[in-house]
C-alpha cells in the first residue's frame, strides 16, 4: 500500500492513492481553508470506515441486513506527546439481533485492519529526501 502526499498551498495537501485522491487541509483558525479532513479526522475516518466494512460483511453473509450500518468514531486530543487517545467506535446496526449476533459483530469489528494497527502500535521510519 502506499500514498503520495503534496503540498497544493498554504496548508492544504492533495493525497493519492492509485486513482482517488482526497484533499486534506486546516480549519480557517490553523491557517487552511476548511477544503478538507485534518490528519486527525483521516485518521478517524481511516477507523471509522474499516469497522463499518466488518460490520457490514458480518451482516450481509449472514443474510441479516445489506445496508443501514453508521459508523462514528471519536477521540480526544491528549498531550505530552500530542496524540489522539481515548478513542470510542459506536456502530449503529439495522436489524434487531440476538445477545449471541452482537456478540458475533462485535468480534467481527474487532478483526478491522487499523483497530489492530492501533492496538499494537507499527514500527514508523521517517527518511528525508531532498527533492
Amino acid at each position: 500500500m502506499e500514498v503520495t502526499v503534496k503540498h497544493i498551498e498554504q496548508v492544504q495537501f492533495s493525497i493519492q492513492s492509485g486513482s482517488h485522491t482526497i484533499v486534506c487541509d486546516q480549519p480557517a483558525e490553523n491557517g487552511g481553508q476548511d477544503s478538507g479532513m485534518t490528519p486527525p479526522e483521516l485518521l478517524l475516518a481511516s477507523l471509522g470506515s474499516c469497522a463499518a466494512f466488518y460490520a457490514v460483511q458480518y451482516l450481509k453473509t449472514r443474510d441479516l441486513a445489506n445496508n443501514g450500518v453508521e459508523v462514528s468514531v471519536t477521540a480526544e486530543k491528549l498531550k505530552s506527546p500530542a496524540r489522539l487517545g481515548n478513542f470510542h467506535i459506536r456502530v449503529g446496526y439495522p436489524v434487531p439481533l440476538t445477545e449471541e449476533q452482537k456478540t458475533a459483530l462485535m468480534r467481527s469489528i474487532h478483526h478491522c485492519l487499523i483497530h489492530n494497527t492501533l492496538l499494537s502500535p507499527p514500527e514508523i521510519a521517517i527518511e528525508l529526501v531532498a527533492r
